[in-house]
């Protein structure tokens, strides 16, 4: 039997199948490719309960689930789960799971859409969206999960994402990010490495630097904008003669610290900078008890190292509308290698070296006071 006899009869005997296929009960669709399929050309017009094509098959609706090889092609709405090599694509709306290699774009509709690249609906979405790099939807009532980023007009759930999500409108959960974090209304909490952008924030802010928002009580970050917070520049000194020019930035409950400055006491680590996080215990027009935990470094840009980690007490006394003076005492923690740093401050009630003898380490108490704008 040569080749070409073979062929033909592996033709007859698929095609011969694609027949036998379409005898059994109910609309079923099998095929290679359009218009190689047991529907022919009148595929586009068909709606079937249950589709398999080797490659590309095409439908103008599916009532069952649908397997390609490559792709699936659904002009209308879709009932069933839709399984592809590379992509599914639906016209309207989709009642069912979603698995594409690549891609999955649709009307919007109810389930899970899994992709390893991409999801786009061009509707809204009850259910969740699960892809290796990017999920777009119009509003989603259920969730985001993209590599990269989540994009939503509005959503009642949660984003996650590795770099970002944004929402356009509302979010009623919350949003988890790698960098970026941007909505209007959020219910739940922001959390992203490091900004979070929003309007009103019932929950928490958590940012590795920023936050900006119109009102949220509880931001966690370097820099808090919030509209309706509390913004201050101080300058204040400590017990080692650190002067320091601050900028403290929050809301209602929270704020946070940055600051750079000078030791008037060193020779060498001179240069002082701090990090850090306040909480307003008790606030009234003219009075404010906060406390804070800030970490304060002394460089001289060389070998020399000298880091302290404080609690402070800090009560503050407005005197003007603009104009406060804050002072309290602090318990600190000091690790340093230099000489500089071991005589910085001696009066410790408990010190000790690492295991290695290098790193000297120190308890002690101090104080920081000074006075700040607000604005």
């Amino acid at each position: 039997m040569n080749t070409l006899t073979k062929t033909l009869t592996l033709l007859v005997l698929f095609f011969n199948g694609f027949q036998a296929i379409a005898q059994l009960p109910g609309k079923i669709h099998v095929g290679l490719v359009y218009p190689l399929s047991t529907n022919g050309t009148r595929a586009p017009l068909d709606t079937n309960n249950l589709s398999i094509h080797l490659l590309i098959g095409v439908s103008a609706a599916e009532r069952g689930p649908s397997f390609a090889g490559f792709s699936n092609l659904i002009l209308k709405d879709a009932v069933g789960s839709q399984f592809a090599g590379f992509s599914n694509h639906i016209g309207g709306a989709a009642d069912g799971a979603q698995f594409a290699g690549f891609a999955n774009t649709y009307g919007g509709g109810k389930g899970a859409a899994f992709a390893g690249f991409t999801n786009i609906a061009h509707g809204d979405v009850k259910g969740a969206q699960f892809s290796g790099f990017a999920n777009f939807a119009y509003n989603v009532n259920g969730a985001q999960f993209a590599g990269f980023l989540n994009y939503a007009k509005r959503i009642n759930g949660l984003q996650l994402a590795g770099f970002g999500n944004i929402a356009i409108g509302n979010v009623g959960e919350s949003q988890i990010a790698g960098f970026i974090n941007k909505a209007a209304d959020v219910k739940g909490t922001q959390l992203a490495g490091f900004i979070n952008i929003a309007k009103k924030v019932k929950g928490s802010q958590i940012a590795g630097f920023i936050n900006i928002a119109d009102s949220s009580d509880y931001p966690i970050g370097i820099i808090n904008i919030i509209k309706n917070g509390e913004k201050s520049i101080g300058l204040a000194i400590d017990e080692t003669e650190t002067t320091l020019l601050s900028f403290r930035s929050g809301g209602k409950v929270f704020y946070g610290i940055i600051g750079v400055g000078y030791n008037l006491k060193n020779e060498d680590e001179v240069y002082a900078a701090e990090l850090g996080l306040g909480a307003h215990l008790f606030s009234s027009p003219v009075f404010s008890l906060n406390t804070e935990l800030v970490a304060t470094t002394l460089e001289d840009f060389k070998e020399a190292d000298y880091f302290k980690s404080s609690f402070r007490l800090m009560p503050n006394l407005k005197l003007f509308k603009t104009l406060g003076i804050f002072g309290g005492p602090s318990l600190n923690f000091v690790t340093t290698n230099s000489d500089e740093g071991k005589q910085l401050y001696t009066k410790n009630f408990h010190t000790w070296h690492n295991r290695w003898g290098r790193d000297y380490n120190a308890l002690y108490m101090g104080y920081t006071a000074g006075l700040h704008i607000l604005f």
